[in-house]
């Protein structure tokens, strides 16, 4: 999994969710306590979260098999959870074919590619 594709679908998220933030929306910027703003935090953060695994895909490659397969299941898991909400807007202009891909599916096609 290449920490490239972690960023272009974090884009792609942040692009959709950023002016759900803007004062236009009546939600005061997200940040009210009312359940549109507690809702857009929590999805803001997980995708936060989610996208934090440049340093987890660095040290794949120096790390022992049974590291590197723990460092697989998260980067694969965070995946999934990124994927998932991107697909939230596969109808949009700017989705990638690539968010509809298991992060198995994305390293089989790198790999093919650099064959």
């Amino acid at each position: 999994m290449d920490v490239q594709h972690f960023e272009r679908i974090t884009a792609f998220i942040e692009a959709r969710l950023t002016p759900l933030f803007d004062e236009a929306t009546g939600s005061e910027h997200g940040f009210a306590m009312d359940d549109t703003s507690r809702a857009l935090r929590a999805l803001r953060n997980s995708v936060l979260e989610a996208s934090a695994i440049k340093g987890l895909i660095e040290k794949r490659e120096s790390a022992e098999p049974a590291m590197r397969r723990v460092i697989d299941q998260s980067v694969e898991h965070n995946w999934d959870v990124l994927r998932g909400i991107a697909r939230q807007w596969e109808d949009h202009a700017d989705f990638r074919h690539e968010f509809k891909h298991h992060a198995w599916e994305l390293d089989h096609h790198h790999a093919a590619a650099e064959a």
